[in-house]
């Protein structure tokens, strides 16, 4: 079901007079539709106005960026931050980037399109098995190049978030990782710390790890994690000085809410724990521990979750030509009612 909405989708929306169940999206902390939540942001854009157009390397420049971006590198484990006014864009300055520099550019299973530039033709491999004997044969001939591969912490199929056991299997210590953690930072991880912490431990040469700030934090804005000598180089570039930044007081928002992301973190573990209970057949689903999205493929359950006035995530992306993606997705929004109600249909399949 494919429809038009007049305001942002909470735990429920209503389509043409009816009320549905809302189980999809990426709000996975429930943020956007939180009261609390929302007067953080509108205190913040009354000291910070409603957008910053300017460049970071204008001459008047606003200090909370870099205490924003000490704080995220400070609960992410790394050395710098750079904050982006989204995740894709900061997806994409490290795709560009880093392309110009090395054109060995490997990227593994179900990579996100925003790790990809118009320029490059390569495809993701299939498998990491096939990505694996790629990188120690481009090691072998290429002596002095460092591969760059480029990948999603989470990529809904289980592959990688939480145990990586496909990565392990790289040649690691000779290879700079990207790793998209849109979908993981400010949900998994130790207060919400993402992955860059279980990356850092497999050692490679180097980790970079970017993201989107909306899906776990509930802002507009994306960040860039890595070595200080890394993102200095970055900020010196043309792409970052052309850029306008993220709104501060989006930023500034997501300091402020520290006390909210823990609340609402314990709420969306109770909902999962829920929800896996109560479930009679998890075998249907592709999830990952501690993970709120549910990942099938049966169009049939869609149908039958809609009949039952239950709407989920489904529709092919990222292009109509795409496979079709269909998605539970648990939310801290979410009341015990309606996760049984969304257990019972289910059951009921």
């Amino acid at each position: 079901m494919s429809v038009e909405v007049d305001e942002f989708p909470g735990r429920e929306i209503t389509v043409q007079g009816k009320k549905f169940l809302y189980f999809g999206g990426t709000g996975y902390l429930g943020l956007q539709k939180d009261e609390a939540f929302i007067q953080l942001f509108i205190d913040a854009l009354r000291k910070y106005g409603s957008n910053y157009g300017a460049s970071r390397k204008a001459n008047i420049r606003l200090s909370i960026f870099e205490k924003v971006e000490h704080y995220l590198a400070n609960l992410v484990g790394s050395d710098a931050c750079l904050s982006m006014s989204s995740g894709f864009l900061a997806g994409q300055f490290l795709a560009q980037t880093l392309s110009k520099d090395n054109e060995a550019c490997f990227y593994a299973p179900n990579t996100h399109s925003a790790l990809y530039t118009s320029q490059q033709k390569t495809k993701s491999y299939v498998t990491f098995s096939s990505l694996n004997i790629a990188l120690r044969h481009y090691i072998e001939d290429a002596k002095n190049k460092t591969p760059i591969v480029f990948l999603d912490a989470i990529d809904f199929s289980g592959a990688n978030y939480p145990y990586f056991e496909g990565l392990k299997k790289l040649p690691l210590t000779k290879i700079i990782l990207v790793v998209d953690d849109s979908h993981g930072i400010g949900i998994v991880g130790e207060n919400g710390s993402g992955i860059y912490k279980t990356i850092k431990k497999l050692k490679p040469k180097e980790v970079i790890v970017c993201c989107s700030l909306g899906k776990g934090f509930g802002i507009q804005a994306g960040a860039i994690f890595g070595t200080k000598e890394r993102l200095e180089n970055l900020k010196n570039t043309e792409f970052f000085g052309g850029a306008s930044p993220a709104t501060p007081a989006s930023l500034v928002t997501l300091v402020e809410a520290e006390h909210l992301y823990h609340l609402k973190r314990t709420l969306l573990t109770q909902n999962i724990a829920v929800f896996l209970h109560h479930l009679k057949n998890s075998s249907k689903f592709q999830c990952m521990k501690g993970h709120p999205a549910f990942s099938f493929s049966d169009e049939n359950l869609t149908k039958h979750l809609e009949e039952n006035a239950i709407i989920v995530t489904s529709f092919r992306y990222p292009t109509e030509e795409a496979n079709l993606m269909s998605r539970i997705v648990i939310t801290a929004a979410h009341t015990e009612g309606d996760i049984l109600r969304l257990c019972e249909v289910i059951n009921r399949y």
